[in-house]
């Protein structure tokens, strides 16, 4: 089992209180083993014997003491002091008993604010009266107890709320009172958390290897001599097609033998035909020669 020095997690605070009031010590300590505790007053061990009527008390790390009735004589400097095998610890703190008395007044009043989820908050208030007035917390009217999550601080006229991790749900209006038997006083302010904003989700690059970039590269290339291959064999193709059928074009038919005549005599209606068919030549000119005439002797 492992051993922790005594440590105060809320130390004892100054009381101002009138006469005739009670006045209270509280502080709140741990360790490991669970440590002993002793009270002084100006140095001194404080018992019930030594201050009638105090009442001292200690169970689950907070240690206590009480003075019912205070008079002017129980002032003085009252020190708590935690004791166990890994080491020791003290916390003291001032009690004044006057005759006056004073409502609570609030030096430092709370303040609105505005925080993002997920952020710690701080309320902090200063307040003073005699006596020492009773501060409270609330939140939509429901008071605070302090806990891990929502803290109740004091140091001196210090109040503090603090919540370690604040959410949506935590807004609304926080208030804190301070009451003594002199009068009662209170402020209050707006607490706002926002959510998180939704952030559109951001496109991921792919990243690849100087292999596989290599690789890629040499696909592309080798589909690009695919196409221009595929597509030089088609315009020889169409080259050669156009060749053929411009040689078909200008290609003179085959000629036909002619049938053999017939040794029968031509049919007088084919002869009549044929013909017709011609055209007749004008007739020839003839040239007649003159006599050539007799020499004259």
């Amino acid at each position: 089992m492992s051993t922790q020095a005594p440590t105060f997690t809320q130390p004892l605070q100054s009381v101002v209180a009138l006469e005739g009031s009670a006045a209270t010590f509280e502080a709140q300590v741990s360790g490991s083993p669970v440590p002993e505790v002793s009270w002084f007053r100006d140095g001194q061990v404080l018992s019930t014997a030594a201050l009638p009527g105090v009442q001292i008390s200690f169970s689950d790390g907070r240690a206590v003491l009480r003075i019912p009735a205070v008079t002017a004589a129980h002032s003085g400097r009252f020190s708590v002091r935690a004791t166990n095998g890994a080491g020791q610890a003290t916390s003291t703190a001032e009690l004044l008993v006057t005759a006056e008395t004073a409502p609570p007044n609030f030096l430092q009043r709370l303040q609105s604010t505005t925080v993002r989820q997920g952020s710690q908050v701080r309320l902090d208030v200063r307040v003073t009266g005699i006596p020492t007035p009773v501060v409270k917390f609330y939140r939509e009217g429901a008071e605070i107890q302090s806990s891990a999550d929502f803290k109740i601080l004091q140091e001196g006229d210090l109040y503090s709320l603090l919540i370690a991790e604040a959410f949506p749900e935590d807004s609304g209006t926080y208030s804190v009172t301070a009451t003594n038997s002199s009068g009662r006083a209170t402020s209050t302010a707006e607490l706002l958390v926002q959510g998180e904003e939704v952030v559109p989700a951001k496109k991921t690059k792919t990243v690849i290897s100087t292999s596989q970039v290599s690789q890629t590269r040499q696909t592309r290339v080798e589909k690009r001599m695919e196409a221009s291959f595929q597509a030089t064999a088609m315009m020889e193709m169409q080259v050669d097609g156009a060749e053929l059928t411009q040689q078909l074009a200008h290609k003179t038919p085959p000629r036909v033998p002619p049938k053999p005549t017939s040794k029968s005599p031509t049919p007088p209606s084919l002869v009549t035909k044929v013909t017709a068919g011609r055209q007749q030549s004008p007739s020839p000119v003839r040239h007649v020669k003159a006599p050539t005439p007799t020499p004259v002797r």
